[in-house]
């Protein structure tokens, strides 16, 4: 169920997507409201899902040289075989889908070693997983978290 969102929340998300740290008081000014309204709001937006504050890195500052996206398709339960997935650090995205395959799972790791292992000794290991497909990344040219309000 999705919260109900007036103009001040989609404004407050708007400034938020642009730096998340900006400070409540300059919030208020921004959007006519108290400090402490703006602070009720935003916790609401939070508790609710709606919006998370978090630190977004670049994975290849990290060393995180290889990136993929591998497309799964499974036997037996769908829902057990992504929960599964979804627990290993390497997956940071995770879908369900209808379509050629069943799951896609996004994976970041330090170079073609590392996926080659994860692909192999773990992800084709998961009971349920019949076969995978794996694309990978050449170059990163958009990546944004800013969806707006619409």
């Amino acid at each position: 169920m999705s919260a109900h969102l007036d103009a001040i929340d989609e404004q407050l998300i708007a400034h938020l997507q642009v730096d998340g740290r900006r400070p409540y008081t300059q919030l208020a000014k921004e959007v006519g409201l108290s400090e402490a309204a703006v602070r009720q709001r935003v916790q609401r937006l939070i508790e609710s899902g709606t919006v998370q504050i978090v630190a977004v890195t670049d994975p290849l500052q990290l060393g995180l040289l290889r990136q993929a996206m591998v497309l799964i398709k499974v036997e037996g339960d769908v829902r057990s075989v992504a929960e599964e997935l979804a627990a290993f650090d390497e997956v940071d995205y995770l879908v369900l889908t209808a379509g050629s395959v069943d799951v896609l799972a996004e994976v970041v790791v330090p170079d073609d070693e590392a996926l080659l292992d994860l692909l192999n000794e773990r992800i084709r290991k998961v009971p349920g997983v019949v076969s995978t497909e794996s694309v990978i990344y050449l170059r990163l040219e958009k990546q944004t978290y800013q969806w707006g309000t619409k």
